[in-house]
């Protein structure tokens, strides 16, 4: 790895702070953007050229399942609204942007997403693999990247830089949720509010963690092929509990690390393959 985890840290911890500034400095240089459609959020990067993070805005949706868009009209509404919210800050208009799919999605999945950012006035940049762009941002050349989204975890596999194998499975988030509405007796609703408030994770953790393991399994059936992976990463902002690659490396049996702002990683790495402003 040639960015270490404090140096990432550092980064996604610039991020946050600007996202929750709502402000940005004064910028006259060339920008990047990217859009991360996610199952539990929308967030929307700015980064300069040389990618120092800039601004940054996310909305929670549920406009994403695993990897689709079921509401395709609200998706754009969100879009725009983050658009326009971004170029008030900036005083500049935002014209191309990246997006990332989960691996392997469909064409059709893709266009779709696509779609989403021409309607809200975007002309489409590039669009990447979730965990490629997570790469990206960690500087990663060997080891395995795994993506815990609302919906799907994703994996991708580097070896020399290059990405040799991806997959993407259906659980994530939502998954802990409905895990834990079940248990608790709760709405869904209810269980994602519970699910993420940090004072609530010491009684929220134990019940939630057979989805976890369920993860790390998926993980090691992929790894099997991949004796030299030595190390995994793991972002996303399904992967916020502060045991969960505790869990990992049990199940796995190799090291995994995980950094302060794992929701961060990707909307970042988006942003960083996006086309200049």
């Amino acid at each position: 790895m040639s960015v270490s985890i404090k140096e990432v840290n550092d980064y996604t911890s610039q991020f946050a702070e600007v996202i929750n500034n709502h402000k940005a400095k004064k910028y006259l240089g060339n920008i990047k953007v990217g859009v991360d459609l996610g199952t539990a959020n929308i967030v929307l990067s700015v980064v300069t050229e040389d990618n120092q993070p800039l601004v940054g805005a996310i909305y929670p949706a549920s406009v994403v399942k695993d990897g689709i868009v079921v509401d395709f009209l609200q998706a754009v509404d969100i879009v725009k609204k983050l658009k326009q919210q971004v170029e008030k800050t900036l005083d500049k208009p935002l014209i191309n942007a990246a997006t990332a799919v989960p691996p392997r999605s469909i064409e059709g999945n893709i266009k779709v997403m696509t779609n989403v950012l021409e309607s809200a006035f975007f002309n489409v940049s590039a669009v990447l693999e979730e965990t490629n762009a997570a790469a990206n941002v960690l500087g990663i050349t060997d080891g395995a990247v795994v993506d815990v989204g609302g919906g799907t975890t994703g994996i991708s596999i580097l070896k020399n830089g290059e990405v040799i194998y991806t997959a993407d499975e259906a659980t994530g988030g939502t998954h802990m949720s409905l895990v834990l509405a079940g248990a608790r007796k709760i709405s869904f609703e209810e269980a994602e509010m519970l699910k993420q408030d940090k004072s609530k994770e010491n009684e929220v953790f134990p019940v939630i963690k057979p989805v976890i393991e369920k993860m790390a399994s998926i993980i090691k059936s992929h790894l099997q092929n991949f004796k030299d992976v030595e190390t995994i990463y793991v972002v996303g902002g399904a992967s916020t509990f502060s045991g969960f690659e505790a869990v990992f490396q049990k199940h796995i049996g190799i090291e995994t690390l995980k950094t302060e702002h794992p929701l961060l990683i990707t909307p970042l790495g988006i942003a960083m393959q996006g086309g200049v402003n």
